[in-house]
């Protein structure tokens, strides 16, 4: 029994300029939405994340507390919920599914909250990893809407060194010969193992594999870890939606669009919002020092850095120490 809604979009023309048939956007909300529509959170998903995943943050007693806050958690387009390769019929489904941009997902997510609920301000956008990039897009594209931005994890345009390691990683799963040019008949599960391995050298830190810290995971040894938690991880994901999901990230960039014309500089310098910039100290996708160039270039930013050995993943909610930083922090920042 599903825990989400869809909203039904039509035929949507993408950035890429293909129209997209039937678009559907899935999402979750928890709390009520005050008479003034003014307590809204956005809390978009994030490569391989479902709003499932999204759900360690909300809570009474939180920051994102459903007893105060309407929170909206858009399901980012591919991850096989909201349209993608695995749920899009034919001549868009598997590999024929077109490239989504951030821009695309948040437009999308943009006519959801001002259709369907009437909303014209928004309290707090906030996400991790690529969801902290739609958080940037929404600061930049809606800036008289959206009154504070949280991005953590993530940066307002994917690096080359990151489009490596996402482009290494699409490789991996296409190297299994059930890949099938993207129109397999079942899973590739090899490729999609291949794909967990090569995500686990830049998900957490030097440190943490050097500290063996993933023995607070419960794993005694990085081989059975890496055999035990990596190789898995992915399986429960068509390979199709993950390579969309990646493509997204690849070209992740809130200037990539005909408002700022590449110009990054001045998409940055559009977000008035207050905004709080969380990087990992020791994230090796979303390196620190991007954040910080970007913070001192938007006019309300404040840039904070989550002290942590868990790399990137000290957004995703596994270790409790960073939660709790992240929790305090938001929950200050939304008393400002």
């Amino acid at each position: 029994m599903k825990d989400y809604e869809l909203y039904e979009l039509g035929d949507i023309v993408l950035q890429s300029g293909n129209t997209l048939p039937n678009t559907v956007l899935a999402y979750k909300t928890y709390g009520t939405l005050n008479a003034e529509k003014t307590n809204v959170i956005i809390y978009p998903t994030w490569f391989a994340g479902l709003h499932s995943d999204n759900e360690w943050l909300i809570g009474p007693g939180k920051a994102l507390d459903p007893e105060k806050y309407f929170i909206i958690i858009p399901n980012m387009l591919g991850n096989g919920l909201s349209s993608s390769p695995s749920n899009t019929p034919s001549p868009y489904h598997q590999a024929n599914f077109p490239l989504i941009s951030i821009d695309d997902n948040v437009r999308l997510q943009h006519q959801l909250v001002t259709e369907k609920f009437g909303i014209t301000k928004i309290a707090l956008v906030v996400g991790w990893s690529l969801g902290a990039v739609q958080t940037f897009q929404w600061g930049a594209s809606y800036p008289d809407m959206v009154e504070r931005i949280a991005p953590f994890g993530g940066t307002a345009m994917t690096r080359p060194h990151a489009k490596v390691v996402f482009e290494g990683m699409i490789a991996a799963l296409q190297a299994d010969s059930a890949w099938q040019n993207g129109f397999y008949t079942q899973q590739p599960k090899a490729g999609l193992a291949a794909m967990g391995r090569v995500y686990a050298a830049w998900g957490f830190s030097q440190a943490y594999y050097l500290e063996q810290l993933y023995q607070q995971e419960g794993y005694q040894t990085l081989e059975e870890y890496l055999v035990d938690y990596w190789d898995q991880v992915f399986l429960s994901f068509d390979a199709n939606d993950l390579i969309a999901m990646l493509r997204t990230g690849i070209t992740g960039n809130i200037s990539a669009n005909p408002t700022f014309d590449g110009n990054f500089e001045l998409a940055l310098s559009k977000i008035t919002a207050r905004a709080l910039v969380m990087p990992g100290s020791t994230d090796l996708f979303f390196p620190p020092e991007d954040n910080k160039y970007e913070a001192q270039h938007m006019p309300n930013a404040f840039f904070l850095p989550i002290e942590s050995k868990w790399g990137h993943c000290a957004g995703i909610g596994q270790h409790e120490p960073d939660s709790a930083f992240i929790d305090k922090n938001l929950k200050m920042f939304l008393l400002e």
